[in-house]
């Protein structure tokens, strides 16, 4: 692997999001898109549902700016918090995702968010939802879906996707970078995409394993898939870092043109 240096991808670039066009032009589906303050959703689904994004996006930032304000540890800690049996629900499932991983609850919020969404959708009586926030995304389809993983500068992004089949569903995909995007990683993985049933756990989870990889070679790849075998809940992880990738659990990886 090239030892030289790579810069983070800036927040400015990565706003761009080119990868939508390639969803909206795959999934078959109407898009919406729904921004309110730092969450920034692409919504797929049958039909214009734009105005109901925004009521359960309104509802779950309400939730999550409310606990914030009386409970200031959970927007900055690092480290998993004490359950708070008394929380809403989409805190408590950023408490037991953050424990699970072993990081800060606010590793979870955009798998969290993502997924209340899309739930609350799949409630009005939706059969199919993808909800994407940041590149970490909720699905539910009625046939097998291939996501391709963003990797930044590696030579692999976009060249390998993630075949997930419909039985895996309703389930998050949930990718963390330390090259790409705004978000915290204290690692040197171009990305880390985790499969779950939970869009919150997988989106923690992808933080932690993140973390695992403080450099480019396989010995930490190698370790980082270690450590997700022994976090429940995980249904399979991919990892890249600059020319190199490995994967555990059960991922059906698909090579993309």
């Amino acid at each position: 692997m090239n030892s030289k240096k790579r810069k983070k991808i800036s927040p400015s670039a990565y706003k761009k999001r080119g990868y939508r066009q390639a969803i909206a032009a795959s999934a078959g589906l109407m898009s919406n898109f729904v921004t309110v303050k730092e969450t920034d959703l692409h919504i797929m689904a049958a039909g214009n549902i734009e105005e109901a994004c925004y009521n359960f996006v309104h509802r779950y930032r309400n939730q999550l700016e409310n606990y914030i304000s009386s409970h200031p540890d959970f927007l900055t800690a690092l480290i998993p918090l004490e359950f708070d049996i008394l929380a809403p629900p989409i805190i408590k499932d950023m408490l037991q995702a953050a424990t699970a991983a072993n990081v800060g609850p606010m590793a979870a919020v955009a798998g969290a968010i993502a997924e209340h969404v899309g739930r609350d959708l799949l409630g009005t009586g939706l059969e199919e939802v993808m909800v994407e926030n940041g590149g970490d995304i909720f699905l539910k389809r009625n046939d097998d879906c291939i996501t391709a993983i963003f990797a930044g500068q590696s030579p692999l992004n976009q060249k390998v996707g993630i075949r997930i089949p419909v039985g895996s569903m309703p389930a998050g995909i949930c990718t963390s970078s330390g090259t790409v995007g705004h978000s915290l990683s204290l690692g040197k993985a171009d990305s880390v995409t985790v499969l779950a049933a939970s869009a919150s756990l997988a989106d923690a989870v992808a933080t932690r394993l993140g973390n695992e990889v403080s450099s480019g070679g396989k010995e930490k790849i190698n370790h980082a898939l270690g450590v997700a075998g022994a976090i429940p809940g995980l249904l399979g992880v991919v990892i890249i870092c600059g020319e190199h990738m490995g994967a555990w659990g059960e991922i059906d990886l698909v090579g993309l043109d």
